[in-house]
């Protein structure tokens, strides 16, 4: 009976995502990423407790190889999930007769397939790595933030990514929306090609899940632990630097939005591994106020920069070699450059420091909305400074923008760096002036006290 209502379960919550993504696709919704992204969010929190709520194949793939998922549940998991996809891109296709547009699987017009692929692959590692973090994870175990966090994954990837491949991160997405299309042949033969990136990019996050949680996976050996950390920085800064250049070169309105949805995704998997800095501004802010170590300060820093250098080189491949730059936007010139990422960078690491290293016993309360509170801080400075500066706010960022865009405005972009870390050391102050000296909570990378157990009850 309870096979039975996990695959009934796994049906519903397939069903809903592809028939979401096929009613915005046909009617042309211009934030089609985010009604897709909350359509997987609530299907989550609806049946979590009854399947696991993986409605994705890539997904179940990636638990069957964590052992969290027995591999006769996967094969079973992925054939409905096909099915509902099918019936539910058939179904988008009905409601819509006389569609102006049109389901069709493909890389967009100026790019490859292999192009496409590797926008799949990157953004369905992002999704089953945060599905494993946040749902599967003992350290998570009391969160409630997992399908938030998991829906969070789809904005982030749609509007940079989905530029390129359609942003479907999910076999029984693609072959949906085949089945809702017109049967055009080059679209049946782009399934395979992008369920095979799918495929690859749930056993990424697979491998670097037991990478970044050792103790789960009784891998004691010596610095196994700063190993998770430095992998947990490496990972999160390299998915916010490539979710930023995409969402750039795809002139995408809606980039804040995206973008803070990357870091979000990020902090709530690795925020208990590492501290989920991702910016040399947070690490120096997180220094200041004496809650990590000199010499781990160094090394977060400087993979942090490495990371970014290396998403810049992805995002431009993606492009064919395009990348952008940094510098004061007409009529705006550097002393209002200066104001704007000084100001903002400030803002950032001030709510990490203020949400992750709370005076009271009351920011224990935090652990469930951290990674939502800084996130949003891309949101504010995003909207509005982006007319200004481009609103960078980290110097992992403005340095690989930099290095990727040809080395213009060399100074100014030296510049950026400054004025950031300038926000960081006044976020650090005026964190003194507010708050009590106390112990760090998940951003700061210290032990905090263990959150109160909850009746709620997670997908397995």
């Amino acid at each position: 009976m309870a096979r039975k209502k996990a695959l009934i379960g796994e049906f519903v919550g397939t069903f809903i995502l592809m028939y979401t993504v096929g009613c915005n696709v046909l009617s042309g919704t211009a934030a089609a990423g985010s009604s897709i992204a909350f359509s997987l969010m609530v299907g989550i929190y609806a049946l979590g407790k009854v399947s696991g709520a993986n409605f994705n194949p890539a997904v179940s793939f990636a638990l069957g190889l964590v052992d969290k998922l027995p591999w006769v549940d996967v094969a079973a998991y992925s054939v409905v999930q096909i099915l509902a996809g099918a019936l539910a891109g058939i179904s988008a296709h009905g409601t819509f007769p006389n569609h102006k547009y049109e389901l069709e699987l493909g890389p967009a017009s100026g790019f490859e397939w292999w192009q496409a692929g590797v926008c799949e692959l990157l953004y369905t590692f992002m999704l089953c790595f945060a599905v494993l973090n946040t749902a599967c994870s003992a350290a998570n175990a009391n969160g409630q933030f997992y399908g938030l966090s998991i829906g969070l994954v789809i904005i982030a990837g749609a509007f940079g990514a989905g530029a390129v491949s359609g942003g479907c991160f999910n076999p029984a997405v693609a072959f949906g929306v085949y089945m809702g299309g017109e049967f055009v042949p080059e679209s049946l033969s782009n399934v395979p090609v992008y369920a095979a990136f799918e495929l690859i990019g749930a056993a990424l996050a697979a491998f670097l899940f037991k990478q970044v949680r050792p103790d789960a996976f009784e891998n004691g050996e010596a610095g196994a632990e700063m190993k998770a950390k430095v992998i947990s920085e490496i990972l999160g800064t390299y998915m916010l630097v490539l979710t930023v250049g995409l969402n750039v070169l795809a002139a995408s309105p809606a980039a804040p939005f995206s973008i803070a949805a990357s870091l979000m995704v990020m902090v709530f998997s690795l925020g208990d591994v590492s501290g989920a800095h991702f910016n040399p501004a947070v690490t120096v802010s997180i220094l200041a106020i004496g809650k990590i170590k000199g010499k781990e300060a160094v090394v977060y820093m400087a993979v942090q920069v490495l990371a970014a250098l290396v998403a810049g080189l992805t995002y431009s491949m993606i492009y064919n070699g395009k990348g952008f730059t940094l510098g004061p936007n007409d009529p705006f010139g550097l002393p209002e450059v200066a104001v704007a990422e000084a100001f903002f960078t400030f803002v950032l690491c001030f709510v990490v420091i203020s949400v992750a290293c709370s005076p009271s016993a009351e920011g224990k309360h935090y652990s469930q909305v951290y990674g939502l509170a800084i996130g949003a801080c891309i949101v504010v400075g995003g909207f509005a400074i982006g007319s200004i500066s481009g609103a960078s706010l980290n110097p992992a960022v403005s340095i690989a923008t930099f290095a990727i865009g040809g080395f213009h405005f060399g100074f100014t972009s030296t510049l950026y760096t400054v004025f950031e870390l300038a926000g960081a050391g006044v976020a650090a102050l005026i964190y003194f002036q507010t708050h009590e000296d106390v112990e760090c909570g998940p951003a700061g990378n210290s032990d905090s006290d263990e959150e109160e157990e909850s009746d709620f009850e997670k997908p397995a």
